[in-house]
C-alpha cells in the first residue's frame, strides 16, 4: 500500500529539509514545513506578516502563546467558546497538533518537523522518517553552510539537540526518542540526500 502522508523528522545539520524537498518533488506531494506554524499563528490571531521566522523566532512564539492565553478554547472543529486558556504552552502544542492533523487529512503531503510523526501516531497511510547523522558530521556541515567556526557549529548542534528533546517531551510527552517511533531512519554521514530521498520514495510506494 502506498503512503499518502510522509512525515520527516530531522536532526539539525542532517540534511532533512533537502531530503524532504526531493521526496516531495519525486512523489508529486506538497511540501509543508513553516506553513504549519503560520496556520497556527493565523488561528491564534497573529497576522501572516509576523511569521517570517515561524518556530525559530522566540518573539513570535511568545506572541502566539500570549494570543492563545486570551483566545477562545479549541474544540474538534475549531474555536467554539470564549473561555480563557489556563496553560498557553499546552494550548500551543494542541494547536500545532490540530494543524498537523488538518494538513495530513488532505493527503499527498510531506510534513517536515513539528513532531508530526508523534502527532499523527501510526496511521496506515503515513510513513514516519527520521533523518540524522553523527554530531561531528552535522557540525561540519553547519560550519560550512553557515560560514561559522567549528566550535560555534558544535555548540549550535548541541543546543539544537537539547531543544529537540525538550520539544518532544513538552509537546508530546516523549521522554526518550526511539527508533521504533519511526518506520525508516536514515544516517546521512555517508549517503547523499538524493540517495536518502530515493529510499524514502521507495518505502512510500511500497
Amino acid at each position: 500500500m502506498s503512503r499518502s502522508v510522509v512525515c520527516i523528522s530531522r536532526a539539525a545539520g542532517a540534511g532533512g529539509e533537502e531530503v524532504a524537498q526531493l521526496v516531495a518533488q519525486q512523489l508529486g506531494f506538497r511540501y509543508v514545513d513553516h506553513e504549519i506554524v503560520q496556520r497556527a499563528a493565523e488561528k491564534a490571531g497573529v497576522s501572516p506578516e509576523q511569521v517570517a521566522q515561524a518556530e525559530h523566532s522566540q518573539p513570535l512564539v511568545s506572541r502566539i502563546l500570549e494570543a492563545l492565553a486570551v483566545a477562545p478554547a479549541m474544540a474538534e472543529g475549531g474555536y467554539v467558546t470564549a473561555a480563557p486558556i489556563a496553560n498557553p504552552v499546552v494550548a500551543y502544542s494542541h494547536l500545532i497538533e490540530h494543524v498537523v492533523r488538518e494538513t495530513a487529512e488532505s493527503g499527498n503531503v510531506v510534513i517536515v518537523a513539528h513532531g508530526a510523526s508523534h502527532a499523527l501516531g501510526g496511521r496506515p497511510e503515513m510513513l514516519r522518517v527520521f533523518v540524522t547523522a553523527s554530531p561531528k558530521t552535522r557540525a561540519a556541515r553547519l560550519a560550512r553552510e553557515s560560514s561559522i567556526d567549528d566550535r560555534a557549529a558544535t555548540k549550535s548542534i548541541e543546543a539544537s539537540d537539547k531543544e529537540r528533546v525538550r520539544y518532544l517531551e513538552r509537546f508530546y510527552k516523549v521522554r526518550q526518542e526511539l527508533p521504533v517511533h519511526y518506520d525508516l531512519t536514515l544516517n546521512t554521514d555517508l549517503i547523499t540526500p538524493a540517495t536518502a530521498a530515493a529510499l524514502v520514495v521507495a518505502a512510500a510506494k511500497a
